[in-house]
């Protein structure tokens, strides 16, 4: 395994913090971008907002000023506003799309230009199983996520003759504060569509999105690799 230089936006809780603990635990040199709260012992968190361009310049700077340029760049960072579709304004749309979508672009944009020089990266884009699956209430979210997967197909199109990888990973029902706080006879709802019976703990993502990062998997790209169960099989 080489040691990389990795940036995980969103990575001050959930699904993110696990990221950055699993990648610390391989040996990488970690940041997190995170608007308040810091990511685990070990990493090196920016304060920046993912929809403020002039907060992520200056988050990059300071990472590649002490860890080195982004070699690996995991697109987590991400909000959710959910009602039904008449009830959702204009305003519940698209900021949800600003942070999710267009806050993957732009970190991604910053990351390209020194992966291209160093003709090596590694861009994972954390979406949802609910992009392709759909899901009620969550037109905006999905929306969001499921364009995740264009972007990563373009993005092996554009750059993939230059040693620079760019995947999607999908989970469903993952063990965080949100799902532990849902009465129990939802949980149990939700758990009886998924055919493992089962949420997933964090850190199964995480290890996931670590390998796809590894020197194994430079010849995977443009895929949407799913962690949800088999909830969204098909899909």
């Amino acid at each position: 395994m080489t040691a990389r230089t990795v940036l995980i936006t969103g990575g001050n809780r959930g699904i993110g913090y696990s990221l950055a603990e699993e990648f610390i635990s391989q040996g990488h040199r970690v940041a997190v971008t995170a608007r308040s709260g810091k990511g685990p012992e070990g990493s090196l968190t920016v304060i920046a907002d993912v929809t403020d361009g002039d907060s992520l310049d200056r988050a990059f700077e300071q990472v590649e000023a002490e860890l080195g340029p982004v070699e690996v760049l995991v697109a987590n960072a991400g909000i959710t506003k959910d009602t039904l579709v008449l009830r959702m304004t204009d305003e519940d749309f698209d900021s949800v799309v600003d942070t999710n979508l267009g806050g993957a672009f732009k970190v991604v944009k910053r990351s390209a230009k020194g992966m291209l020089k160093a003709k090596f990266g590694r861009i994972i884009l954390i979406s949802s199983v609910v992009g392709l699956y759909g899901s009620a209430g969550q037109v905006n979210y999905s929306s969001s996520k499921s364009a995740l997967v264009g972007m990563a197909r373009s993005l092996t199109r554009e750059l993939g003759s230059r040693g620079i990888t760019a995947n999607v990973v999908a989970p469903g029902f993952i063990e965080t504060d949100m799902t532990a706080a849902l009465p129990e006879e939802q949980q149990a709802a939700y758990k009886a569509n998924i055919p493992a019976g089962r949420f997933a703990a964090p850190s199964e993502v995480a290890k996931v999105v670590a390998w796809l990062a590894g020197d194994d998997a430079g010849y995977i790209s443009g895929a949407v690799i799913p962690v949800d169960g088999g909830l969204g099989m098909g899909h």
